[in-house]
């Protein structure tokens, strides 16, 4: 399918991040259960100044118009380090990657992804894999499942439609994520909580809350944990020292210590658990409007978020235990200790698990265990150029 009228340009300067922010912005603003983000969080995303991942990236973003009038925006990017992976963990050399897809029909979607396709091309690349919102650490993957509600943080939400505009241009599923959902206003099955009861016997195993007082030296273990323990994950980049820095200044309003647990054996830290309350359910009420009177809303949200729901968006135990029982006890113990903390200090009553991959057994059997519910599943797809 073509149209003569569409075209498409690459983006340039501060002007230009702004329009392809905002298209996204409208496109979002369609969705029933869509969730207004901060504008100046999504500038920043797209910002080499500002955005570390733009310091081991290439990318053009693109914005398609048909008539003069925007019709849909995409990004092409190559992150440098994913290329030197193993290609069996979905990335390696030759790999590119769209992402930031929004179309007005399927003319403009396949016009996006042919011209993704052609400036990929033109850097050598020979695979493509998307959508990936700039990072796998940010938003990955298309949402092909769960519509019919709201994301919570750091979650991707897009139409139906898209998954076949995009199958329509030849992609295929390469792997699939998916989130759970789980109440946590009752008490886990006994079997779990026989599990805990056997972990807080062993005077080896610690579960502690993250200490704010260091908290630079506790983001470091956290993310020294996180590298090791998902470094033979499928799409796995790890994070470098400016990407760490950056995560730490981000995340440290929205942490609260009682939710984020550290597993310690034998006092050496060994395992993590990160838990967000769901700033989406502020954010929809303030329409992702700081000014003039959204700040006070958030501010106070930030304070005391009752009632919000729990996201465990990153857990990782070291890959020397893994595969073995005492992995299995850590991460039930920090979700009960995190469970009954959420639900006794802000009146919590649902989480959210994920992502987690389709082959991440190990997670998988957890949440099965703890009773969670697929409630959200995202597609990665790829492409031969």
């Amino acid at each position: 399918m073509s149209d003569t009228h569409i075209v498409i340009e690459p983006v340039e300067g501060k002007k230009g991040r702004a329009a392809f922010v905002d298209i996204g912005r409208e496109f979002a603003a369609r969705e029933e259960h869509s969730v207004p983000q901060l504008r100046s969080e999504q500038l920043e995303l797209v910002d080499p100044k500002k955005n570390p991942f733009f310091g081991h990236a290439t990318v053009q973003l693109f914005i398609a118009t048909r008539d003069g009038k925007p019709v849909g925006r995409i990004a092409a990017h190559i992150d440098h380090l994913a290329l030197e992976l193993p290609q069996e963990q979905g990335m390696g050399p030759g790999t590119g990657m769209f992402g930031y897809f929004d179309a007005e029909d399927e003319a403009v979607a396949h016009a996006l992804l042919a011209r993704a396709e052609e400036w990929l091309r033109a850097q050598g690349m020979t695979r493509v894999i998307g959508p990936l919102s700039l990072s796998i650490w940010e938003e990955p993957g298309l949402l092909v499942k769960g519509q019919d509600h709201a994301p919570t943080i750091m979650m991707g939400h897009h139409p139906a439609h898209y998954q076949g505009w995009i199958e329509g241009y030849g992609f295929a599923e390469t792997k699939r994520l998916m989130t759970y959902d789980l109440p946590i206003d009752k008490p886990f099955p006994k079997l779990v909580q026989r599990i805990v009861q056997s972990g807080e016997r062993n005077e080896r195993i610690t579960i502690r809350p993250i200490d704010m007082k260091r908290w630079d030296e506790e983001i470091r273990s956290v993310l020294h944990i996180l590298n090791d323990a998902w470094s033979t994950n499928w799409g796995f980049v790890p994070f470098t020292d400016d990407e760490i820095s950056h995560a730490a200044k981000k995340m440290k309003p929205i942490i609260k210590p009682q939710l984020n647990m550290i597993a310690e054996l034998d006092g050496r830290p060994v395992a993590f658990m990160m838990v967000l309350p769901d700033m989406n359910q502020v954010l929809k009420k303030v329409d992702g409007k700081l000014f003039p009177f959204g700040w006070f809303h958030v501010l106070r949200w930030l304070r005391k978020p009752m009632g919000a729901d729990m996201r465990v968006p990153l857990m990782g135990v070291l890959k020397e235990f893994q595969n073995s029982r005492l992995a299995s006890q850590l991460a039930f113990m920090m979700i009960e200790y995190i469970r009954r903390n959420a639900t006794a200090d802000y009146n919590s009553k649902r989480g959210e698990i994920g992502w987690i991959l389709d082959d991440n057994k190990g997670m998988i059997a957890i949440a099965d265990t703890i009773e969670a519910v697929v409630n959200r599943e995202y597609v990665i797809y790829e492409k031969a150029l």
